[in-house]
């Protein structure tokens, strides 16, 4: 039977409130548009614009942490989101021990801003695959891609959703699975992590900066347990880029004792996008 999974962290991670949380995210956008036009995004990478992205790189932290980054990445999006009609959605399992990649059994996941229908069809076709695996536990309180619907709705209005939670897969595992989604213009993936986890800020800076270039090279092998919390899913999206011929550039590089709260023990954000 169709049913919706409703918000999970609603209320605690972003505002419950669909006007405050509209107002939230279109201040996120507005920011990033404005830092982008005057060049002025803290840590960006300095490589040409590789034209509109087919990936993006987010956090996934409370929206007063990580929002300000996140809305560098979808700013990104804001010239293209007419032709987007699809987003693969990846974000690592917080909650329960998970191997492979997770989907749901829903027909539609929920936000305060209203309803994002699942693509079925697509989800179908990646239970198929050995890695992939119906789970609705690893979806049910995760907050990895929860936390981005709403900056999706803002700027894509409908669209059709593949979620993908993601326990302990390879990164050839993950690529498998993306190449499977991977569309032409109307499709669009979206990896969720943050970056370094509860440094100080002097060393936050230091590793985030590697796993930033360890992104722009798209060098999976460059990614350890220090780097992202969403180490798996990144690394698959690389494998696939180098296969798809894609090149990566850093929009934004941040972290906690940037956005909100004290520089002693800081969680890192990065901004990435892939074309």
């Amino acid at each position: 039977m169709a049913h919706t999974r409703p918000p999970a962290v609603a209320g605690t991670f972003y505002p419950a409130d669909p006007v405050e949380l509209e107002r939230a995210v279109a201040g996120y956008l507005a920011d990033a548009a404005s830092r982008a036009l005057a060049g002025e995004a803290a840590g960006a990478g300095s490589r040409t614009d590789p034209g509109p992205a087919k990936a993006l790189i987010a956090p996934h932290a409370g929206y007063v942490y990580s929002g300000p980054v996140a809305g560098s990445a979808y700013a990104a999006l804001t010239g293209d989101a007419d032709s987007v009609e699809r987003v693969v959605l990846l974000g690592p399992a917080h909650r329960v021990s998970l191997r492979g990649l997770a989907v749901p059994t829903a027909s539609a996941f929920g936000t305060p801003l209203g309803d994002v229908p699942v693509d079925l069809d697509a989800v179908e076709a990646l239970r198929a695959l050995p890695q992939v695996h119906e789970d609705d536990a690893a979806h049910a309180a995760e907050h990895s891609l929860e936390v981005h619907l709403p900056f999706l709705q803002l700027l894509l209005g409908a669209f059709r959703l593949v979620p993908l939670v993601v326990g302990d897969a390879t990164a050839d595992q993950v690529a498998e699975v993306l190449e499977h989604v991977w569309g032409g213009p109307e499709t669009r993936v979206v990896v969720s992590s943050d970056l370094s986890h509860y440094h100080d800020y002097a060393t936050a800076r230091r590793l985030d900066a590697a796993t930033a270039r360890a992104i722009e090279e798209l060098d999976p092998e460059g990614l350890d347990r220090e780097s992202a919390c969403g180490r798996a899913p990144i690394r698959g999206l690389l494998v696939a880029a180098r296969r798809q011929g894609l090149r990566a550039r850093s929009l934004d590089l941040r972290s906690s004792g940037d956005t909100a709260g004290p520089r002693g023990e800081v969680v890192g954000y990065g901004a990435f996008a892939l074309a």
